[in-house]
């Protein structure tokens, strides 16, 4: 009765359609998907299981860049995720090539980066068999993702990336996950070849398993080509309602002293970020940038204050959070006044109200788009601007607490290069269409503090979960995103060690990019703590490495800077510039000595 199933018209019904001489594979599925999505680029670091994606996505013109570790290729969808409006791709094996992306994946979650990550897997019927590399995948993710799905047969391909990708842009953003078996993805000339039983048992269970394996593989290409919509699916963004846009507009127009903190969130799209900036100019009220909307009013907006935060907030009658989250960069609300009107907006629920129970508690709560939101918002107080006074005091400040700063920059070092002064002197001299990207701890916190983007989506760090490592697929992804622009990797000499050997994917990919690194010998911001509280710097010592001499082994160009070479800084800074217009990735290692600069996060 079981062998006669296999004629029955109820079974038949499941595989009519499967073509067994189609060269045709699962691969190219997900690559006319990608393509519709107007996906550009592929970030892998290749094996086996994934073959067949990285070589359709080639044929369709679809870039794969490979990079040396999967994190990386993560990292470098993350950031054209962010650069670009679109869904950032990522493929690897299975197993371990998984296993390595799980941090990225978890940045990418916590940065609320729309990323889609493409993963191989054992064949479908050997998972936990004992298959090379299978492990449960599925679970490792699911706290990581908003959506993740295991594929189970070829005509599924296209509606599940479908389906992933819409879900990584709606509400709010982050990454999904895909699994395809093996045997999903390569053609069933070569599937049924492993399918095949050399030696089956005799007799009915013989025949039994023979079925088996033959009803499982027509049923795993059954349909597999038949027409199908690779188009994009609706997007949802949730938006703020007209009523609550009107109270904060009566909210906005009763303040005195109005303050706005401006977060990632309000630079993802719709929104163009050009229409941002023009409603916060036309607001005229004082903002506070942190995170990706750094930049956002260009390099000396008098609305655009620094330094001080904690005590404008003391001050201000009014906070609008706009994609500004309370958790320890806000000190979990408690450096908001009580007496001040609070709007906050935010796309998602958890993060809108996080220790409101607590520390501070919303005059307005909006689950919407803070973009979307600013415009509306400007366009109803339309005539109406922040007191001038107010954002005019606030500047003063920033002015008085900088040239402290700057003082510190002049100040001699009792070795090597005073870390301050390099950071200015590049700012200074970078572009204006630079991208300044975010990989470090004590040197890269200064340079939160002195370094200025030139405009909106200029500066890229890991965000909340404050990951190290970032610095090479973050500056690969912007590189290639905007191919004429300069992008800068501020590393600390710590940090460098997690991707300095994507130099080597730097030149094989022609994007040339420019580091600098801060090496003080030291995992400085513990150190800080570490001595005099503890009394020891067991673990945090580190040697002058001559990270320049690594980069010239990988293709590029490698200088080492120290205190004599402090007169002709410019000079070596517009050579790393024009040796990455000629094509070649630099890198400056830059010898530097202590100083008692101290700030906070970077990621505000």
């Amino acid at each position: 009765p079981i062998i006669s199933l296999a004629a029955s018209p109820s079974i038949l019904y499941f595989f009519p359609q499967t073509e067994t001489q189609s060269p045709r594979h699962g691969g190219e599925s997900v690559a006319e998907v990608l393509r519709a999505h107007g996906v550009k680029f592929v970030f892998t670091l290749v094996g086996g299981h994934i073959s067949p994606i990285l070589v359709a996505c080639e044929k369709l013109g679809i870039r794969i860049v490979d990079t040396r570790h999967e994190a990386t290729a993560v990292f470098a969808a993350d950031a054209v995720a962010r650069l670009s409006g679109t869904v950032g791709v990522a493929a690897v094996t299975a197993g371990p090539g998984l296993t390595n992306t799980v941090t990225a994946v978890k940045n990418a979650q916590m940065a609320e980066s729309p990323l889609l990550l493409l993963g191989g897997a054992a064949a479908t019927l050997l998972q936990g068999r004992g298959a090379l590399q299978d492990i449960d995948q599925m679970s490792l993710f699911k706290p990581l993702c908003k959506f993740c799905a295991s594929v189970r047969s070829v005509k599924d391909i296209a509606i599940t990336v479908r389906k992933a990708l819409a879900i990584a842009q709606s509400g709010t953003p982050g990454p999904v996950f895909i699994e395809f078996p093996i045997d999903t993805l390569y053609p069933f000339h070569l599937v049924s070849k492993e399918f095949g039983v050399k030696n089956p048992p005799k007799g009915i269970m013989g025949k039994v398993v023979t079925w088996y394996l033959h009803n499982h593989l027509k049923n795993l290409f059954a349909g597999a080509w038949e027409t199908r919509d690779v188009s994009p699916l609706p997007v949802h963004i949730p938006q703020a309602t007209d009523n609550q846009v009107q109270k904060c507009i009566e909210l906005v127009s009763r303040a005195k002293k109005p303050v706005i903190l401006l977060g990632s969130q309000a630079t993802l799209p719709p929104t163009p970020t050009d229409d941002i900036r023009a409603a916060l100019e036309s607001l005229g009220i004082p903002c506070f940038l942190g995170g990706m909307s750094r930049g956002m009013l260009g390099r000396n907006s008098p609305l655009h204050i620094r330094q001080n935060r904690s005590d404008a907030l003391k001050e201000a009658d009014l906070v609008l959070l706009a994609g500004t989250v309370c958790d320890f960069r806000l000190s979990y609300g408690r450096v908001l006044n009580r007496r001040s009107r609070i709007i906050a907006v935010n796309r998602d629920k958890t993060q809108l109200l996080k220790n409101s129970d607590m520390f501070w508690k919303p005059t307005v709560a909006i689950q919407g788009d803070a973009g979307s939101f600013l415009l509306r918002l400007s366009k109803g107080l339309k005539g109406h601007t922040c007191p001038e006074d107010w954002p005019q005091s606030l500047k003063a400040g920033d002015v008085t607490k900088e040239k402290a700063n700057r003082r510190k920059a002049d100040e001699k070092t009792d070795r090597h290069l005073n870390p301050l002064s390099v950071l200015h002197r590049v700012d200074e001299l970078m572009a204006d269409d630079s991208i300044i990207v975010a990989d470090g701890g004590d040197f890269v916190g200064s340079a939160a503090y002195i370094m200025r983007p030139r405009g909106p989506l200029r500066w890229l760090d890991p965000g909340a979960f404050g990951t190290l490592g970032v610095g090479g697929g973050f500056a690969l992804g912007a590189k290639l995103c905007r191919p004429e622009s300069e992008v800068w990797i501020i590393y600390g000499d710590g940090s460098l060690g997690y991707s300095v050997a994507e130099f080597d994917t730097f030149t094989r990919h022609k994007t040339p990019v420019i580091a600098l690194v801060g090496n003080d010998a030291c995992w400085s911001q513990i150190a800080r703590e570490q001595v005099p509280i503890l009394g020891s710097n067991v673990a945090c010592g580190l040697a002058f490495t001559d990270y320049h001499i690594v980069a010239d082994g990988y293709g590029g160009k490698g200088t080492l800077i120290g205190r004599e070479d402090e007169d002709k800084l410019d000079g070596i800074i517009k050579e790393a510039q024009k040796e990455t217009r000629q094509g070649r990735a630099t890198l400056l290692n830059v010898l530097i000595g202590k100083t008692n600069f101290r700030e906070g996060s970077i990621s505000v």
